[in-house]
């Protein structure tokens, strides 16, 4: 991201409905960026958030502070598991989920479906989409 990025966000058009931010082209990504976000090198950095225990390898999607703010009631239930490096909305969504409400059904089924098998499933399935042309984030 370009230096400042926050300041910028807000001329920017998110392209997702609710409180999450995405835009596909979004200008502040520079070129290194785009490169580490097609490769999901950009999610090496959340391994040290796993090793100190803040996230989990397998979780939720992992909230912005601004997110939080704009949440209503039930979209908090979400945050009773620790958010992952990768999850239900990784596999399942990545860049194609357009609206918070998805976001949240996908964290919610995640919730419901926790086991350390499901977990095992969904490390692959992220191995895999990673793995596979033109499936990293935007």
């Amino acid at each position: 991201m370009v230096t400042n990025a926050e300041a910028l966000k807000s001329t920017i058009v998110n392209q997702v409905e609710g409180p999450m931010f995405k835009n596909a082209q979004d200008p502040r990504v520079t070129r290194v960026g785009r490169f580490l976000r097609k490769t999901s090198l950009d999610e090496l950095p959340q391994f040290l958030n796993v090793l100190l225990g803040d996230m989990s390898l397998v979780g939720t999607r992992p909230p912005t502070p601004d997110e939080i703010e704009r949440y209503d009631i039930p979209s908090w239930q979400r945050l009773d598991v620790k958010p992952g490096m990768t999850g239900e909305w990784q596999v399942y969504g990545r860049s194609q989920v357009s609206k918070f409400e998805d976001v949240i059904a996908l964290d919610l089924r995640y919730q419901k479906r926790w086991s350390l098998v499901y977990d095992l499933k969904l490390i692959i399935k992220t191995i895999l989409v990673v793995l596979t042309k033109n499936s990293g984030a935007c």
